[in-house]
Order: structure tokens, then C-alpha cells, then sequence
């Protein structure tokens, strides 16, 4: 009976422990938010930047005839220059800060 009683009491504490190791205080939760609107916003800014590159660096060269999935590596290229780009122009800064103060 008193080793019953034993397990028992180990086990709730056990689960208490587990509970409190998956809490995260406001603190921790603040900066996994932060971080993840920081992430959101530069993805928004990539967007951005994007759709701005994909009409100013256009892919109609008449030296270079367009060849079979040009039109793909170009996209590709572009999406990646955005993305390299996203961070630099100062849209995510702006947005993140007035997004975080909302």
C-alpha cells in the first residue's frame, strides 16, 4: 500500500515538473513572438521587393533568345534576389515596429 502510495506522489510531482518545464514565462513567449513577426515581416518585404524587381529587370533580350524554361530560372532568380535583398530596404523595420506597438 505504501509503495502505491509512493509511485503515486512521484508520478503527480514527475507531471508537475513536465508541466512547468513546457510553461514558458511571458518573457520567453514575448521574444518567440517578436522573432516570429520579425520573420513574418521580412517575408512581406521579399514580397515586395519582388513584385518591384519582376517589372524592372524584365527578361525581353533581344540578344539572347528566350530559351526553354528561361522564363522559370528567371522567376527563380528573382525570387532569390528578393530574398537576399529582404532586411536591407528598411519595409521590414518599419512594419515589425509598428506592428510590435499595436
Amino acid at each position: 500500500m505504501t509503495i502505491n502510495n509512493a509511485i503515486a506522489i512521484y508520478q503527480a510531482t514527475h507531471n508537475k515538473i513536465e508541466n512547468l518545464q513546457d510553461t514558458q514565462t511571458p518573457l520567453q513567449q514575448a521574444k518567440k513572438d517578436d522573432k516570429a513577426l520579425k520573420e513574418q515581416t521580412d517575408n512581406f518585404e521579399a514580397i515586395i521587393l519582388q513584385l518591384m524587381l519582376k517589372d524592372t529587370i524584365k527578361n525581353d533580350n533581344p540578344l539572347y533568345p528566350k530559351q526553354p524554361g528561361s522564363d522559370i530560372y528567371h522567376s527563380m532568380y528573382l525570387e532569390n534576389l528578393a530574398d537576399n535583398l529582404s532586411g536591407s530596404f528598411g519595409y521590414s523595420d518599419l512594419l515589425y515596429n509598428y506592428l510590435k506597438n499595436l
